[in-house]
């Protein structure tokens, strides 16, 4: 190890690992962790697993002695530990999931904020073109305005004949 000359600014020099730094790929292992989650989420795997634990109970209960490889006489301490290990392998691996599932909720929420905002500028926009059209056709002469117009601009017409 190089040594930095007891100055706080410098850094200390490389340092020996003992055992070697494992690259592991999170989308993979994260994959990996929500298909696991999935699986004990589900009724068939609570089954398959009453069923083997009830089989190894049974087993180990009404077998002979010699037969037994977890015998009740030392409380199934063999069926204890697998349990142990499976329920402290699924939390973190539940967890895992749970907080992989919160980053796409998270990313979906802000892509829906994102649309709802174009919608409702779209929305506004529509809106107020509404308006301006509905403005437009207000001034717009109509078909009625202008038959009247023009019999009043005849009858001047014809007034200004009859006096010539």
């Amino acid at each position: 190890m190089a040594k930095s000359n007891g100055r706080l600014d410098a850094p200390i020099g490389q340092r020996r690992r003992l055992l070697p730094k494992i690259s592991i790929d999170q989308e993979n292992f994260g994959r990996a962790s929500e298909a696991f989650a999935r699986a004990m989420g589900t009724g068939s795997f609570l089954i398959w697993m009453t069923v083997i634990v009830a089989i190894w109970l049974t087993w180990n209960t009404l077998m002979p002695s010699g037969s037994q490889f977890d015998p009740r006489a030392t409380n199934f301490t063999l069926l204890t530990l697998i349990l142990s290990m499976q329920a402290s392998y699924a939390a973190p691996l539940i967890l895992l999931a749970q907080n992989r599932q919160d980053d796409r909720d998270r990313v979906q929420f802000e892509q829906d904020r994102q649309r709802a905002e174009r919608n409702l500028a779209d929305t506004e926009y529509l809106a107020r073109e509404v308006v301006a059209l509905r403005l437009a056709m207000e001034e717009m002469a109509t078909k009625d305005f202008v038959r009247d117009e023009l019999r009043d601009l005849l009858k001047e017409i014809l007034d200004d004949r009859r006096r010539d």
